[in-house]
Formats: structure tokens, sequence, C-alpha cells
């Protein structure tokens, strides 16, 4: 099934994990991708999709940057024609310290980078959707911006400030047919959280990675992937203003402790 033939995709924090995962996917159902990263994986990640029949163009950029968003909106109107769907995906972590702990610098980077470079994309690349009368923008937020434990103070709040904004979005671009809808990932195997399985995986205590959420383990990017890829289609044409948590069923409770099986 090629549901993307023929459009036009901008994903943003393309170089690893759920980023390249989901350029990938959308290559190969038929788009023409912009693969986008402030490090340099990204081009990898477009050599692959090309090495593999499909079409994509690499481009470093910073996600968090009015100018460097610009550029990419650009570069896809010049490459494509068009742009049908944005998938902004990139973001940073900034640790795990406390409140207490982290510094302004840090709140001001990771709010850049995760909150402020969604609302570009969407500032930016919405009106060339809506002369187009359709259009669709996923934006990657977390399970740290619904429950508090899972992730940095600003990193959390961050997140938290994805959800609001895909709500309000969905909500100002009303009649446009433009979508705008989030996925909220628990924990996944990326370079992000690397150190955290490494760390497992040294003590041996890898199996106890996920334990917290329903399904007992953690997730891959390309589970994330496929839920991205489904807001973005028009098999999604009636999804708006929704973040989908994909999280083993981590945010459907309180942590508890598992129970001892055998």
């Amino acid at each position: 099934m090629a549901r993307f033939t023929g459009k036009s995709i901008i994903v943003t924090g393309a170089a690893s994990g759920i980023g390249r995962a989901s350029a990938k996917l959308f290559a190969a159902e038929g788009a023409s991708v912009i693969a986008a990263d402030k490090a340099a994986g990204v081009n990898d990640t477009a050599a692959d999709i090309v090495k593999a029949g499909g079409k994509a163009i690499a481009l470093e950029m910073d996600a968090g940057s009015q100018a460097d968003v610009q550029k990419l909106i650009d570069l896809a109107l010049k490459t494509n024609g068009k742009l049908d769907v944005i998938y902004a995906n990139a973001g940073i972590s900034g640790g795990t310290p406390n409140i207490f702990e982290q510094t302004e610098d840090q709140w001001q980077n990771i709010l850049r980078v995760n909150l402020i470079g969604p609302m570009l994309a969407i500032q930016l690349g919405a009106p060339h959707m809506i002369k187009q009368g359709k259009g669709a923008i996923v934006c990657t937020a977390s399970v740290a911006g619904i429950r508090n434990g899972a992730g940095s103070p600003a990193y959390s709040a961050s997140k938290a400030g994805v959800i609001s904004l895909v709500s309000l979005a969905a909500n100002q671009l009303a009649g446009t047919g433009v979508r705008v809808n989030g996925v909220a990932p628990g924990l996944i195997e990326t370079g992000m959280t690397q150190p955290i399985f490494d760390r497992a995986r040294e003590k041996g205590t890898d199996d106890k990675i996920g334990q917290l959420n329903a399904l007992r383990r953690a997730g891959q990017p390309e589970e994330i992937a496929k839920v991205a890829l489904f807001l973005a289609s028009d098999d999604a044409s009636y999804v708006n203003g929704q973040v989908l948590p994909v999280d083993g069923g981590l945010s459907s409770s309180l942590p508890i402790v598992p129970p001892k099986r055998g």
C-alpha cells in the first residue's frame, strides 16, 4: 500500500531514531521526503532511502531556528512544488536533573527546539497547505508531557506545551482542510534514550526496561513511525487536534509495582 505516492513530506529529527524510521516509512509508501536534522547523520538517512529506491533529500538545519525552518519549507516547495505533510519530530532531552539543577540556558534551548520548533513548522508550513485546501501536520510530544516522572523538568514542560499546541493549532486552522495531530511516545530505544538501555544491559537488568507499562517492554522507533504515518494519512481524515499516546499502556494508569509472575 502506497498511501503517500506523489506526496511532498518533511520529517525533522530524521538523523536517527523515530525521525529516521519515519522518513524511511514515508518514502517506502511513495513520498518524496525532505529529511532534516542538525546532526550530519541525516545524510545517511536520505542515502539509505535513495539506495532502497525511494526519493529523499537531506538538509542539515536547526529545527528551532525560524530562518532554518523557512529554508526547509522553501526546499520542499522548490523540490516538489508543494507541501503535503510535516512531521515535526525533532527534539532534545536535556538530561534528567531536578528543577533546582536545570539552568535557564538549558530551559531556553529545550523549549526552543521542542516547542518553538513545532510552532515554527506550523506557522511557516500551514499557509502553503491552506492554499492547497489540504494538509497534515504531526508533532512529537511525549508521555512526559502527560504524566510526571518521564523526563527532565524542561523536557516535560516542553512536551506538555506540544500537546497544547496541537489542540490550539487544529482549532485555529478550522475550515482550512489542514489537520494537526501528535504522537506521545513512551520509552523508545533511540539515540536519546540509549544511555538508559546501555546502563540496564551493563547491570543485567534490561528485562526490567518498560516494566511499568502494561506490555512490560520498551518500544521501537518503527512503532512510533507507524502511528505518525497513520495520523498524516487519509486513513486519519477525521482525526484532528489529538495526541495519541504510544507507550505500551503507561499513561493509562498510575505507576504501580508489577505483580510477580510464577
